[in-house]
């Protein structure tokens, strides 16, 4: 059981450790007169800290920097220890090291009582999703071990517990460095009767086999496949966060909403090959069906809840960047292994952690936890931290910074274009009927990776006179190439909501030009397209219903009219011959055709 300890500054975490570790026996022979030794021949005072804190700047200045690990066993179980952070300075290390912990002990100081840091990390564990949490009341020595003091730190932390949800399973009263009340009952304080620190631990219940009961969610980490011996199989792995999968179940990939049948399960080295796959395990498994799915997908399975997809969403959000986080800017953020461009949209609330204090502000200062709406550049898939903590965590990077961290809380509520076309090409994935012949074997024979080319521009500027010319030469070389203008879809696909004299549906006009351009993409064809004048609207709408790796823009024209950043532009549209090669060039670069 992997169980942290939390607490404001010198408030003898470590020495908690230290203890529990001298007092059951865990240290290697020899460990603690070797620490005393070295307190000698640095005239300095023995402490049980100095057990883990083995970095040269933690025992010159006394305080805990990195998340310190170590390893003891009860006879009931193994446990693995992880000593937090303290100081403010280092949250983020004391976030890293409280991750993946079931419990959690929170340290406070008996003298100096109830800390800043000890509310900002009864919030942090609550953000953590970490329900099992034991209070220990430290140092009780330096208090003439008395029961009021005990007593009063207890009426005034429970109180702050309470307004963040969170019920203690215990308050311990404890010396560490005396060793009152860590593993074995201390005849100083004869007024406490409940559970020493050792048994407290025992008691916290093991989180595994309520992650089994959740809905099954592996992130995508990466497709594997080794052709070089013809294999044509893709293995797909990732770490298992919840729930079970076995061979012959159904799962979905979500945001992309492709499905398939869990084939077999693939291990490398010696052993027994799971028939089963359970929380934690590193998987591996094979498709009946030869999908393309990729990193950053959420593999879920399809007779369970499906997690929610969505390029909006509410989140509670610590920040502790340098810099504040603003409205507008760009930042990045990281969900399960998926990773896009994110800004924040608006701040709802701002709450200052230490004194649960509310204040409303336009952006996220540092060490602030706000509630707030974030916008991402491409629909993700994830779960709100009320059903499933794991798949409603992220991070936040500004720059090459991780700058914070937070939980979701409740998808958008907006409605627009792009989420509405995003729910229709999921629908769409789900009941796709996917064809024997993979696309491998597309790829193989006609020499290219299937593609839409948007060949864009102003009106007038000669698009379809380039597009078709480029489409003649593509065929002449043998390749599955097709021409739309987007007069085709208007007056066939599209036409019943396309009227004469009325402004049409653009959105829908787009959305449907990428379900074309998704069946053309599955027959292995490049498609060339030509649009006046595409804007980013357009853009987000068509990457929503197809994958945004697979449209390629061209603007041609001196001057781009609209708010898109084309891949190619070409200003001279005079030689129709030079444009043509300059845009084969172009797909060859981007890999859509090759020998």
């Amino acid at each position: 059981m992997n169980i942290v300890i939390v607490g404001h500054v010198d408030h003898g975490k470590s020495t908690v450790i230290g203890r529990l570790l001298a007092d059951t026996d865990s240290l290697p022979q020899g460990k603690l007169e070797q620490i005393r030794e070295m307190c000698r021949r640095n005239s300095k005072p023995f402490e049980y800290a100095f057990l883990l804190d083995a970095l040269k700047d933690e025992r010159s200045q006394g305080i805990t920097i990195d998340a310190a690990r170590c390893f003891f066993k009860t006879a009931k179980r193994d446990y693995l220890i992880i000593d937090a952070p303290g100081h403010i300075e280092f949250l983020k290390n004391m976030i890293t090291g409280a991750s993946r912990a079931e419990a959690a002990l929170l340290v406070i100081d008996a003298h100096e009582g109830v800390m800043e840091n000890s509310r900002r990390h009864g919030y942090m564990l609550k953000m953590l999703g970490i329900k099992q949490v034991a209070v220990l009341v430290n140092k009780m020595d330096l208090c003439g071990y008395s029961e009021s003091v005990f007593r009063s730190i207890v009426s005034e932390y429970s109180g702050f517990l309470a307004e963040i949800d969170i019920s203690p399973s215990a308050f311990i009263p404890v010396s560490a460095m005396e060793g009152d009340n860590i593993a074995s009952h201390s005849d100083r304080m004869p007024w406490y009767d409940g559970r020493t620190v050792l048994d407290e631990l025992d008691a916290f219940e093991e989180r595994e086999s309520e992650e089994e009961k959740l809905p099954f969610r592996m992130p995508v980490q990466d497709v594997y496949k080794f052709t070089g011996s013809g294999d044509e199989r893709r293995i797909v792995a990732g770490t298992v966060e919840s729930g079970s999968l076995s061979v012959g179940d159904e799962v979905v990939f979500y945001p992309s909403g492709k499905h398939t049948t869990v084939a077999t399960f693939e291990h490398f080295g010696a052993g027994e090959t799971p028939s089963c796959v359970t929380p934690s395990m590193a998987a591996g498994f094979t498709m009946t069906e030869q999908i393309y799915t990729r990193r950053g997908e959420l593999c879920c399975r399809a007779s369970e809840k499906p997690p929610r997809v969505s390029s909006g969403f509410v989140a509670s959000v610590f920040w502790l960047g340098i810099k504040p986080m603003e409205t507008g800017k760009e930042y990045h953020i990281k969900l399960g292994s998926a990773k896009s461009p994110c800004r924040l949209k608006r701040v709802i609330s701002t709450l200052d952690a230490s004194t649960l204090d509310r204040v409303h502000k336009d952006k996220i200062d540092r060490y602030d936890v706000a509630e707030c709406e974030i916008e991402c550049d491409r629909p993700l898939a994830f779960d709100l931290t009320s059903e499933m903590p794991k798949s409603s965590r992220f991070v936040i990077v500004d720059g090459y910074e991780i700058s914070g961290g937070g939980i979701i809380t409740a998808a958008s509520e907006k409605k627009d274009e792009p989420s509405t076309a995003k729910n229709l090409a999921i629908r769409r994935n789900v009941k796709w009927e996917t064809s024997s012949i993979t696309p491998e074997m597309r790829a193989l024979r006609y020499g290219q990776r299937p593609g839409v080319l948007i060949v864009t521009g102003l009106r007038d500027i000669g698009k379809k006179e380039i597009a078709k010319a480029l489409e003649s030469e593509l065929w002449s070389e043998g390749r599955q190439v097709y021409f739309l203008g987007m007069g085709n879809l208007l007056y066939g696909v599209v036409g019943e909501i396309k009227t004469e004299g009325e402004v049409p549906a653009r959105r829908e006009h787009i959305r449907r030009l990428g379900e074309v351009a998704n069946i053309m993409m599955d027959a292995g064809t490049l498609l060339i397209v030509t649009a006046a004048e595409i804007t980013a609207a357009d853009m987000d709408v068509l990457s929503a219903t197809i994958e945004s790796e697979r449209i390629h823009t061209v603007w041609l024209g001196d001057e781009i009219t609209t708010d898109i950043e084309p891949e190619l532009r070409v200003a001279d549209t005079s030689d129709k011959a030079v444009i043509t090669a300059r845009i084969k060039r172009f797909m060859a670069e981007k890999g859509l055709i090759f020998a």
